[in-house]
């Protein structure tokens, strides 16, 4: 796998996507409509100004939630080759576990999982 093998794949990656979005523009039908847009939630017409700055504690929370959701992507490859590496396997999940509990506490000492 040297440069030539990388560069066949993004030459095939850029066809792929190039003939996807041809393809596209040729089956969809286009109107140009006024409405598609206006700001859209829930179904609900929006009333008010819609551009408004939001608190960045949203953001931050979600944030946090994406980290502690994306380690479970980690620890299902750990537990499935935990019995069959042992120990080591037990060490390696403690130490991760303490690094993702030390981002916690700072998380909850600077107030980022205060909600309002």
């Amino acid at each position: 796998m040297g440069a030539s093998s990388m560069i066949v794949l993004i030459i095939a990656a850029l066809a792929f996507s190039s003939i996807a979005v041809m393809i596209a523009r040729l089956v969809t039908k286009y109107t140009k409509n006024p409405q598609k847009g206006q700001p859209y939630e829930c179904g609900i017409p929006t009333t008010g100004k819609t551009w408004i700055q939001l608190n960045v504690g949203y953001y931050l929370f979600a944030l946090i939630f994406l980290i502690f959701d994306v380690e479970l992507i980690f620890i299902f490859p750990w537990a499935v080759v935990a019995k069959s590496v042992g120990w080591v396997a037990l060490v390696e999940i403690v130490i991760f576990f303490f690094i993702l509990f030390m981002g916690f506490l700072y998380a909850h000492k600077k107030g980022a999982l205060k909600w309002m």
